[in-house]
C-alpha cells in the first residue's frame, strides 16, 4: 500500500486549487484518507499542508474541521490533528442502511428493466473485469460506484444515492482496504448475479443477490481488523 504523509501528496497541489481553495483542499485530503494514502493514526500539520499547497493556514484549518465532522480526522487540542481510525460500528451501520435501500432499488428495477439499462450494466461489468487485476483499486472502485449509482438512477433514486454518500464514508474506507487485500473478481461475480436476476425480471432473485453482495463486508471486516488492528478504532472508543 502506498503511504502518504502531509508533505508527500500524489498530485501537484495546483490541480486541486485552480478554483475555490477550501472545497478543493477538503476534497483532496478526503480522497487520500478514503483510499488509505493517508493512513489511520497519521499526524497532519496545518503548517506542513499549507506549505505544500501554497495556501494560508485558514483554508487548511477549515478543511480539517470539515473532515473532523465526517469522522475522518481527529482534532486533539494541544496535541495535533490525526487521521481517524476506521469505526467498525459506522461501517456496519452504513452497510445496514445500504442494504435496506439497495434491496428495494433492485426490486424496482427488476420488474421491467429497459434494454438500455441491461446494456449499461453489462458494459460496466466488462470494464470491471478489465481493471480487476490491476495493482491500484481506484479504477475498479470507481466502476463499482458507477454500477450501484446506475441502478439507483434506473429506479428513479439518483437523489437517494446522493443522500447515502455521507453515511457510507467509513464503509468506503473499508472498500478500499478490501479491494487491496481480497480478490476483486468475487465482487464482479456478485454484480453479475444481480444483473442476471434483473435480466430475468426476477425481483426476488435480484434482492437476494444484492443483499448477499452487501453482506460480504460482514465476513471481511473481522479479518481486516485482525490483520490491520492499527487501522481500526478500538471498541472502547478513539485512541487518545
Amino acid at each position: 500500500m502506498n503511504v502518504r504523509t502531509a508533505t508527500t501528496f500524489p498530485v501537484p497541489p495546483h490541480v486541486f486549487l485552480e478554483k475555490a481553495v477550501g472545497p478543493q483542499l477538503w476534497r483532496a485530503i478526503r480522497e487520500w484518507i478514503l483510499r488509505g494514502e493517508l493512513l489511520p493514526g497519521a499526524r497532519l500539520s496545518e503548517i506542513d499542508v499549507a506549505n505544500v499547497f501554497g495556501v494560508s493556514r485558514q483554508p487548511v484549518r477549515e478543511a480539517f474541521i470539515k473532515l473532523a465532522e465526517e469522522s475522518l480526522l481527529e482534532i486533539r487540542p494541544q496535541r495535533g490533528t490525526y487521521v481517524s481510525r476506521i469505526r467498525i460500528s459506522a461501517v456496519t451501520s452504513a452497510r445496514f442502511v445500504r442494504e435496506a435501500v439497495e434491496a428495494d432499488i433492485v426490486r424496482l428495477v427488476a420488474v421491467q428493466p429497459s434494454d438500455e439499462l441491461i446494456l449499461d450494466l453489462e458494459r460496466l461489468l466488462d470494464a470491471q473485469r478489465l481493471v480487476a487485476e490491476g495493482p491500484d483499486p481506484q479504477g475498479f472502485l470507481i466502476l463499482d460506484e458507477q454500477f450501484h449509482r446506475r441502478l439507483a438512477e434506473a429506479a428513479g433514486q439518483g437523489s437517494g444515492w446522493e443522500i447515502l454518500q455521507p453515511l457510507k464514508t467509513q464503509m468506503d474506507r473499508m472498500r478500499y482496504l478490501n479491494a487491496r487485500h481480497f480478490p476483486r473478481d468475487r465482487l464482479i461475480t456478485q454484480h453479475a448475479d444481480v444483473v442476471s436476476a434483473i435480466r430475468e425480471r426476477d425481483p426476488d432473485a435480484a434482492e437476494a443477490a444484492m443483499r448477499g453482495h452487501l453482506r460480504q463486508i460482514l465476513d471481511d471486516l473481522p479479518v481486516m481488523a485482525a490483520a490491520l488492528p492499527d487501522f481500526f478504532e478500538p471498541r472502547g472508543g478513539p485512541v487518545t
